[in-house]
């Protein structure tokens, strides 16, 4: 054998090994949007809807109910107004106008004019999800060793392996308003890349099989963006849009979040990164935020492909209960408040068209 091969093959032994060792999730410039969705998990749950800023998340201005939630968001702008017109003369603003104001400044940001048009602008509403997370936590149980080892095998930090916590709760019927399936949320333009989505098969359905594309996929981001936070990014905003990105801004995560102005780049994309460093901090802490949890036996199936694009189609949600519709809503907004998708919430309530009217109770996730 000669030097030169025997050195490539040095390489290639020593760079796998070290690239699946559990890895320090840099999170530096990222832990407010963390702290953020530790909340979200543990702290809030289906009937409460987290009142924030858009970009600053961590910047809680209250929580509310379905009943109540437009009459708060009022009250805060009100209150961001009161703010700005005392500026220079803060003992005169209300109770509730002083608790925003301490809010904004704990946080760290400025009281300017100009900030405070920003923060009116982005008030933003995030539902708790704290018995969705939990549930999925003990469903990972079902899959977990084997998605590690295949991780492994693959040469991946096997950390990464608990993406589905945020991308499908372990929910393998899993169907997103976009038309994703799976455990792991796989879109049919993504997952034809990978695996085979037809009328007759559907292998996104198939936690092994999705599993191991899910594995080509990011170390196929990892190749290309050389980075694990825009590779993990690059699984929900996709890795052209990451490349756009970094070839604009960087291969520094915040610098992207705080810069890129990208048409696609949102709400979504900006945290989908932190939302996997809260889940994995949590699931590794997890008796901390919901006491000890009996988590699901792995399955023995090694094979559950489908007809999945009719079965899914078909398949009525789960409902955890009923929604008021209000003026100015529509069927869509809702569909995004309660993280399911328009056909779903059709289908549960015999809608024959996406019409909705004020007053009109709806079963929803």
């Amino acid at each position: 054998m000669s030097v030169g091969l025997r050195t490539i093959l040095l390489v290639l032994a020593l760079a796998v090994p070290v690239l699946a060792e559990p890895m320090e999730l840099p999170k530096q410039g990222l832990e407010n949007r963390i702290e953020f969705w530790k909340k979200v998990y543990t702290q809030y749950g289906a009937d409460d809807v987290i009142i924030h800023d858009r970009i600053h998340v961590n910047v809680i201005y209250d929580v509310a109910g379905e009943s109540d939630v437009d009459s708060k968001v009022r009250l805060i702008k009100s209150a961001l107004n009161e703010i700005q017109s005392n500026l220079s003369t803060p003992e005169n603003l209300s109770v509730t106008a002083t608790q925003i104001r301490d809010t904004i400044v704990a946080n760290g940001l400025s009281l300017s004019a100009a900030t405070l048009v920003e923060l009116r602008d982005n008030i933003h509403t995030q539902r708790g999800i704290k018995e969705r997370f939990r549930d999925g936590i003990v469903r990972s149980g079902r899959y977990i060793d084997s998605f590690q080892s295949i991780f492994e095998k693959q040469g991946l930090p096997t950390q990464i392996a608990l993406l589905p916590l945020v991308e499908s709760s372990f929910e393998n019927r899993s169907l997103s308003k976009a038309g994703a399936a799976g455990i792991w949320q796989f879109t049919r333009g993504t997952g034809r890349r990978y695996l085979t989505i037809g009328k007759k098969l559907d292998e996104r359905l198939d936690p092994a099989k999705a599993t191991r594309a899910a594995a080509r996929l990011l170390t196929d981001n990892y190749s290309a963006l050389g980075s694990w936070p825009l590779a993990i990014t690059a699984y929900n905003h996709g890795r052209a849009g990451m490349m756009r990105a970094q070839n604009e801004i960087g291969s520094d995560l915040t610098s992207i979040i705080d810069q890129y102005d990208g048409p696609l780049f949102g709400y979504a994309s900006m945290n989908f990164y932190s939302e996997f460093v809260a889940a994995v901090e949590v699931y590794e802490n997890y008796q901390q935020y919901f006491g000890e949890l009996v988590l699901d036996t792995p399955s023995t199936k090694t094979s559950t492909a489908t007809q999945a694009p009719v079965q899914l189609a078909k398949a009525k949600p789960s409902t955890s209960g009923k929604y008021k519709v209000r003026s100015g809503d529509s069927l869509s907004a809702i569909a995004q408040r309660f993280r399911t998708s328009i056909k779903e919430l059709m289908e549960v309530n015999n809608l024959s068209n996406s019409a909705i009217h004020a007053g009109q109770i709806l079963l929803v996730r």
